[in-house]
């Protein structure tokens, strides 16, 4: 059963706490496989994104990748190494915005790539990529919601359309077929590239993994990624690039909370001041249980509750967990591994608060870097 961080007894809930000596262990995943594979490691802020902490990561990571114009903007200004953005489509304007902020654009098909060659031409030092749909699949969470090689994926082009990608102007192919993947994935993608796509690889400069490689898991063989990285190279004579977010975040953070209330519906029901909906929504999508310290199964320890938040949603449930002692209002919950896709996609439905941001420091420190009120929820209302 995982430890329970040392946090303030006066701390306010909810709030979402990253670890920075946890941080400090996934850098060194990071900085490991850069060193021995020779490959280039990206944050991507579409799972993660706590400028506050970017200074813990800059030194292990060689830059950003983002999904769009905002994320972008923010690994350019915060982050301050290499930017690359990917979108299956860009607003008018977006690219030629985006050539004063990134150094790698990533297109989703031959014809965006024609359709903004004289936008780029203006631009030579940005390098242009091309994301191809590798028909591999190996997402282990979520099935097609996170699959991006799903059938009718929006993602990458096909095999049947490469011959048509202007392979003169290309200078990165992108693979991204992972989430939540542990070793095999890895370098069952790479060898899967090496076997299929050949010929387009010879094309390039470098070639892009994409992300979902759960490099900070238990159970990721980080020998055989850095082994396939290198044969890669080897054979085609490329860069290589990985862009985690996840999996350089993963165990590397909370969600705190506080019993609000106890109720009973056949089963005893504890109501928390935070939400399945508005802050851990993956819970409710992909679905998952989410760990919660301290706590074991339901029924495996004397008292059971099934725990819910405050919002008017039915289903805002996160599970059901028991414990050693009857829970009451006042007492703390802290779930796990609260860092990848938590605060970047919560919302104020309901005009639930948002919860604080904050870091407990390697020395024992607790620092809150962001609060939210009651403006915040106006503010997003227009």
């Amino acid at each position: 059963m995982a430890t329970l961080p040392n946090l303030p007894a006066d701390m306010r809930t909810p709030a979402y706490v990253l670890d920075a000596a946890k941080l400090a262990a996934n850098m060194a995943t990071a900085a490991r496989i850069r060193r021995e594979a020779g490959c280039k490691v990206l944050l991507a802020t579409k799972a993660w994104a706590m400028p506050a902490a970017f200074p813990l990561m800059r030194d292990h990571l060689d830059g950003t990748t983002a999904s769009g114009e905002y994320e972008a903007r923010m690994g350019a200004k915060e982050f301050g190494k290499e930017v690359h953005v990917y979108a299956p489509a860009y607003g008018p304007g977006e690219v030629e915005r985006l050539t004063d902020i990134a150094q790698h654009i990533y297109f989703n098909s031959p014809e965006q790539i024609v359709r903004h060659l004289p936008v780029l031409a203006k631009k030579p030092d940005v390098k242009t990529g091309i994301r191809i749909n590798p028909g591999y699949s190996n997402a282990t969470l979520g099935g097609h919601l996170y699959d991006p090689c799903a059938p009718f994926s929006r993602f990458g082009t096909t095999t049947a359309d490469l011959d048509a990608v202007p392979w003169e102007h290309v200078h990165i192919l992108h693979a991204h077929s992972l989430c939540e993947s542990l070793h095999e994935g890895s370098v069952g993608l790479i060898e899967h590239v090496a076997r299929n796509f050949a010929p387009y690889v010879r094309c390039v400069k470098a070639v892009n993994f994409g992300g979902g490689h759960f490099i900070n898991k238990p159970g990721y063989d980080l020998g055989k990624l850095i082994t396939a990285v290198k044969a890669f190279r080897a054979e085609f004579d490329v860069d290589v690039i990985l862009e985690p977010g996840a999996g350089l975040v993963v165990d590397t953070g909370y969600l705190v909370a506080t019993v609000i209330g106890i109720h009973r519906n056949e089963k005893d029901i504890a109501i928390l001041d935070t939400s399945a909906s508005c802050h851990m929504p993956d819970v409710l999508e992909v679905p998952y249980r989410p760990p919660l310290l301290g706590a074991g199964e339901a029924n495996e320890f004397a008292h059971s509750y099934i725990l819910g938040g405050k919002t008017c949603m039915t289903g805002d449930v996160i599970g059901e967990y028991s414990f050693k002692a009857p829970l009451k209002p006042g007492d703390r919950l802290v779930f796990g591994d609260m860092m990848q896709y938590s605060f970047v996609k919560n919302t104020t439905f309901n005009g639930t608060p948002l919860p604080d941001l904050a870091i407990l420091d390697a020395d024992g420190s607790y620092r809150v870097i962001r609060t939210f009120g009651y403006e915040e929820f106006r503010r997003r209302l227009g």
